[in-house]
């Protein structure tokens, strides 16, 4: 089986931007994005292991 590349974190967050989630806020290393559909809104809640200015 072959592996999966990994992202960084600050890539893995731009290419879910690009797919239309938005980031809703930021407290210390956690970051909420959220993405509204016609029938539900979609949220990650992110912990990084450092704190990322985005």
């Amino acid at each position: 089986m072959t592996k999966v590349p990994s992202l960084g974190y600050e890539k893995a967050v731009r290419a879910l931007q690009r797919c239309g989630f938005v980031v809703v806020r930021q407290r210390a290393s956690h970051i909420r994005l959220q993405k509204y559909t016609e029938a539900e809104v979609l949220e990650i809640i992110w912990s990084s292991p450092d704190t990322v200015e985005l």
